[in-house]
C-alpha cells in the first residue's frame, strides 16, 4: 500500500473512534400507523430527463400514501457541467415536492466536478455551493411541508440528518462515490491535502451519525433502522474489487456492521450509485464483503436496496411501513407515467 493510502487509512480508522453523542433525532410521530415513503436516486440524468423531472415529482406528488420523499443524490450524470444555475434548477424542481424531502448528496454533484467536461471546477467549492444551495434551513427538510429533522449543522454538515418516524429511526449521510471523494482530481495522481481533510472529517461525522442513530433506537425501542446513502460499497456489478478503490469506506462500513449486528430488529440500507435495481444481505453470514472490509461478525439482520437510476430508470421506490409486522419495510417499484 502506498504510504499516502496507509496513512489516509489509518487515519480514517483513528478519526472515526472520536464519537460524541448529539441531540434526540427529530420526531414527527405518525403513531403506530401504517406509512410509506418514495425513494429516488440517481436522477435527472441528461436532457430528457431533466425536462420530464417536474412529471416524476407531480406523479409522487398525486400518491396519497406518500408521507415523505428521499433522494439519493445525484442530480446530474458525471458527465455534464456542475453549474449554480443547474443547481437552482433541481433546487426549484425539489421545492415543488409537496411532502418533506430528505435529499442526501452525491458524487456527480460535487466530487467529481474537476472533470473537465463538469467544468473544471473545485469539487470542496462546489461542496459549499451544494450546502448553500440544497440545506437554507439546517435542520428542517426540503419540500413544501417542510419537517424538523436533526442536522450535523453545527460541525459543518448539515446534509447528515437523522429523524424517526412510527418506531423507525432514520439516517440520511453523506456517502460518495469515487472511493467517497478520494478519488485523485485532475491532474493528480494521488489526493491532496485538502482533499484528505474533507474526507477524514466527514467521514467521521458519517459514522458519529450512524453510531447515534442506533444508540437512539435503542434507547426508542424502535422497531428498525434505515440509512439513506449515495454510494453503493457493496456494488455486485464489479466482480473483482480492488479495496484501493474502496478503502475509504473502511471505517464508515465497520460502523454499519457492528451496530447492526448489535441491533434487535431489521436495519436497511438504501443507496443509489449502481443504478440497477438490487436487494440483498451484503454483511450476511458467507459474504465475501465481510472479508473484504476485514469484518469478522456478520450482520445479517443488514438488509440493502440499491434503486434503478441513470439514464435506463423508469421507476420510483415505494416503501411501506409497518411497525406490526417482523420486516416491518416491504417496497414495490412503481413505474413513470408516460
Amino acid at each position: 500500500m502506498r504510504p499516502w493510502r496507509r496513512a489516509a487509512s489509518a487515519a480514517l480508522a483513528l478519526s472515526a473512534l472520536t464519537l460524541a453523542m448529539s441531540a434526540e433525532p427529530a420526531s414527527a410521530g405518525y403513531g403506530h400507523e401504517k406509512y410509506t415513503f418514495a425513494v429516488i436516486g440517481d436522477i435527472p440524468y441528461g436532457d430528457a430527463q431533466i425536462a420530464d423531472f417536474p412529471n416524476v415529482v407531480e406523479q409522487i406528488n398525486a400518491d396519497r400514501d406518500v408521507r415523505f420523499v428521499d433522494h439519493l443524490g445525484d442530480i446530474k450524470n458525471g458527465s455534464t457541467v456542475c453549474s449554480d444555475a443547474y443547481f437552482q434548477q433541481i433546487k426549484a424542481d425539489f421545492d415543488k415536492f409537496r411532502d418533506p424531502l430528505v435529499y442526501t448528496v452525491g458524487d456527480n454533484e460535487w466530487t467529481d466536478c474537476h472533470r473537465p467536461n463538469n467544468g473544471g471546477y473545485n469539487p470542496l467549492e462546489r461542496l459549499a455551493e451544494i450546502r448553500k444551495v440544497f440545506f437554507p434551513r439546517p435542520g428542517r427538510t426540503l419540500g413544501q411541508d417542510s419537517a424538523r429533522v436533526t442536522s450535523q449543522a453545527d460541525q459543518g454538515y448539515p446534509e447528515n440528518v437523522r429523524y424517526t418516524r412510527a418506531d423507525v429511526a432514520f439516517a440520511a449521510v453523506h456517502i460518495v462515490g469515487s472511493n467517497n471523494s478520494m478519488a485523485p482530481w485532475t491532474g493528480n495522481t494521488a489526493p491532496t491535502p485538502e482533499q484528505a481533510a474533507e474526507v477524514l472529517g466527514r467521514t467521521s461525522a458519517v459514522v458519529q451519525t450512524v453510531r447515534d442513530t442506533f444508540a437512539a433506537a435503542r434507547r426508542h425501542r424502535d422497531r428498525a433502522v434505515v440509512l439513506l446513502t449515495q454510494a453503493d460499497m457493496f456494488d455486485p456489478t464489479v466482480t473483482n474489487p480492488s479495496f484501493a478503490d474502496y478503502y475509504a469506506f473502511q471505517p464508515i462500513v465497520k460502523a454499519i456492521a457492528e451496530e447492526a449486528a448489535a441491533f434487535h430488529g431489521p436495519v436497511y440500507l438504501f443507496n443509489g450509485d449502481s443504478h440497477v435495481y438490487n436487494s440483498d444481505k451484503p454483511l450476511g453470514t458467507g459474504s465475501a464483503w465481510l472479508r473484504f472490509y476485514g469484518l469478522s461478525t456478520p450482520a445479517s439482520n443488514l438488509s440493502r436496496v440499491t434503486v434503478d437510476g441513470s439514464t435506463n430508470v423508469n421507476n420510483w421506490l415505494k416503501v411501506t411501513v409497518d411497525p406490526s409486522t417482523k420486516q416491518v419495510l416491504s417496497w414495490t417499484r412503481v413505474p413513470f407515467a408516460q
